[in-house]
């Protein structure tokens, strides 16, 4: 029995020996101030991992809608310079928006039934 007792000592005292290494080392105050600072910045703080990851967030989303006003304006600038440039353009845009006509003619609109197309 007393061999079997060493033995075990033995083989339970070297770990004994990392875990009370290992806990003197979690237990350090420059450890513990480390930890916590840590904490602190990514949770807590006004510049926080989590609030600038927001704001990158916010920015990439803004970049996108300035990406397709950019798209929509150059087409629509290409556009309004056809349309100024052409007087047949100009007499098109005035009839299919404004109903414009010319003298002696004659304007029908259709408008179709939706109480029909929304049934279906």
């Amino acid at each position: 029995m007393i061999g079997n007792k060493e033995e075990l000592i033995k083989k339970i005292t070297p770990k004994s020996q990392q875990y009370r290494f290992v806990r003197k080392w979690i237990l350090n105050k420059y450890t513990l101030t480390i930890f916590i600072f840590l904490i602190w910045m990514i949770f807590f703080d006004n510049t926080s991992f989590l609030v600038i990851n927001d704001l990158n967030k916010e920015i990439n989303k803004y970049e996108e809608q300035l990406q397709y006003y950019k798209s929509e304006y150059e087409k629509n600038d290409g556009y309004y310079k056809k349309l100024m440039s052409n007087r047949e353009e100009k007499q098109k845009f005035a009839r299919e928006n404004y109903f414009m006509k010319k003298p002696n003619e004659e304007i029908f609109i259709i408008v179709a039934d939706s109480t029909k197309s929304s049934k279906k």
